[in-house]
């Protein structure tokens, strides 16, 4: 049966440890323990110290009085309450440093076992000790842990030391060693559990800001293209609607068939204007997912030029198209490109040489490249507009970002013999995961 097979999903997921009742209420136990401890971090502290005192400090007290202590003959002297509450004092009470200050607690508590030892006595409170050592790998700094795990070497072998001859002395290094490791390699594990979900969870914080600036940089890019589109559509079909009006304004007196013309090509401009509108809107309402969804734009191609070229032609202005090579064999999104970057170099000689201009545009398939070449012959003895050159604004920017798409370049400027020449050069190649409605 495979690893995947649904049939084996609850029994594997039953198998895991953290599935299971007990681990999940001590996991929820140690969440309120933590959420706790941040809100009152001296609680926790005081309650160890209560704890400690608690199994380890109230048995010396009530133990016996008769030299014999726990089984170990002589070794050990048995104090009066006096001095042993001093001792024990010594020995917890630091630990309410353990956290804050854990080289100091340390020093302390292993003064205080080496003054006890000193005294000849022992107390079950010598497990501070032990804590403190844990507490130093957990919250101290690392350099000074192999000085600590020495001295608390020390202190053991002379305890050890005080023992009867019987103790093995095999058997008591390996409890020694075995005690000093425990405590630290659990401060140590610990340590860097603590450090590995502080490295995972500023891994998810930097990742969440990365994906709300990704989301951002789409949506800044979105509108670009959106508004890049709109550009293209709304300010050539005006320019276009305006030139015919203007010139069906002026023919309705000297010649009534050619105003009506004006005025029918201004509504067949502005229907098309309208339904390339509609459609860029419609991708703004639609989910591109839907079986039935439009596609991202418009998406008129190379053979849409010659129509490009008899609305200006309807404006007024002479326009010459030629093309060479196999412009129809071309991929859509260089195709869109191409319609573009001509239908606004177009609109452009339209706007500012007038309709009194004559335009030449040529489109260039070659092998790997494609080459567009407008020029315009200037405006005539009255001039309609400025000079293009005096403002860029967004149409020739965008030409230049379009271009980029397919490592391509556009140039625009004045023509040696007159008039104004918009070059661009494209690459058939698009760039890495462009496709043709991306552009």
């Amino acid at each position: 049966m495979s690893p995947d097979d649904p049939a084996r999903a609850p029994f594997a997921e039953a198998d895991l440890p953290w599935s299971h009742p007990v681990a999940g209420g001590l996991s929820r136990f140690g969440r309120r323990i933590k959420l706790g401890d941040r809100r009152h971090p001296w609680v926790l502290d005081t309650a160890l110290i209560v704890v400690v005192a608690v199994m380890f400090c109230l048995p010396d007290l009530v133990g016996d009085d008769d030299g014999r202590r726990h089984g170990f003959d002589n070794s050990f002297i048995h104090l009066h309450w006096p001095a042993t509450i001093a001792l024990q004092s010594g020995l917890v009470l630091p630990l309410l440093w353990r956290r804050s200050r854990p080289t100091l607690a340390f020093v302390v508590i292993a003064a205080v076992f080496f003054v006890q030892l000193g005294l000849g006595t022992w107390l079950r409170a010598d497990v501070a000790l032990l804590i403190s050592l844990y507490s130093l790998a957990l919250h101290g700094q690392l350099r000074r842990l192999p000085a600590a795990c020495a001295v608390t070497l020390c202190a053991l072998v002379l305890f050890f030391a005080r023992l009867p001859s019987r103790v093995p002395v095999l058997d008591a290094l390996f409890i020694l060693v075995s005690t000093i490791t425990a405590a630290v390699a659990l401060g140590l594990v610990i340590r860097i559990r603590r450090a590995q979900l502080a490295v995972l969870r500023d891994r998810a914080a930097r990742l969440e800001v990365e994906r709300d600036q990704r989301s951002k940089l789409a949506a800044a890019t979105e509108r670009t293209r959106v508004a890049r589109e709109m550009h293209d559509i709304i300010g050539h079909n005006l320019s276009v609607i305006i030139t015919l009006a203007d010139g069906g304004a002026y023919a309705t007196d000297l010649a009534p068939e050619r105003g009506k013309q004006a005025l029918l090509l201004i509504g067949d401009t502005g229907r098309q204007a309208l339904g390339e509108l509609r459609r860029m809107l419609g991708v703004l309402r639609v989910q591109t997912s839907a079986p039935d969804a439009p596609e991202l734009s418009p998406q008129p191609g190379v053979a849409d030029l010659d129509a490009l070229c008899a609305r200006i032609r309807a404006a007024g202005p002479q326009v010459v198209y030629r093309t060479s090579g196999e412009p129809a064999a071309l991929d859509r999104g260089v195709q869109l490109t191409v319609y573009r970057i001509v239908q606004e170099a177009l609109t452009n000689a339209l706007k500012h040489a007038g309709h009194d201009t004559r335009v030449e545009l040529a489109v260039n398939v070659e092998e790997s490249k494609v080459h567009i070449d407008c020029h315009d012959t200037g405006p005539g003895d009255t001039p309609t507009g400025p000079a293009p050159g005096h403002d860029e604004g967004h149409g020739l920017a965008g030409m230049r970002e379009r271009a980029a798409l397919y490592h391509g370049t556009v140039t625009a400027g004045p023509a040696p013999g007159g008039g104004w020449t918009v070059r661009a050069t494209l690459d058939t190649t698009p760039l890495t995961g462009t496709t043709g409605g991306a552009a």
